[in-house]
């Protein structure tokens, strides 16, 4: 039987997407148009077992945005819709991490008129212990 460590990797967005910057007072946030900047994280194992990520995510209004990873969407909805802050976790199934270096992007849904922020993910994996 494999034993297995937990390890994570956090990302910092702090990026507002949206059809107009003046839709949200967050000033704090980088406004960011219909997707984010592509983010990166290290994954250090060649065998991540289980893995699913954590977002803050800000003022959601609609389900059809979408969360990838390594340029791939993950299967369902991706984002929490509630007013305010917004703690969401999702397994990563479609999308597979690699070892080393890997992407996260947000994109929005465009034919929604939804402005939201996406705060700090962390990006949760097993690996097994050597």
């Amino acid at each position: 039987m494999t034993d297995y460590r937990a390890n994570y990797a956090m990302v910092s967005l702090q990026e507002q997407l949206g059809a107009d910057r003046d839709d949200l007072d967050v000033p704090w946030a980088t406004f960011s148009g219909d997707e984010t900047d592509v983010h990166t994280f290290e994954v250090t194992t060649d065998e991540p077992v289980e893995p699913y990520v954590q977002m803050q995510v800000y003022d959601v209004g609609s389900y059809d945005h979408e969360l990838l990873v390594n340029g791939e969407a993950l299967s369902g909805f991706d984002v929490p819709t509630g007013h305010g802050w917004q703690y969401w976790m999702d397994t990563v199934t479609a999308a597979r991490l690699r070892e080393g270096e890997n992407t996260l992007q947000f994109r929005r849904d465009t034919e929604s008129d939804d402005s939201f922020v996406v705060g700090t993910l962390t990006v949760n994996w097993k690996a097994p212990v050597e």
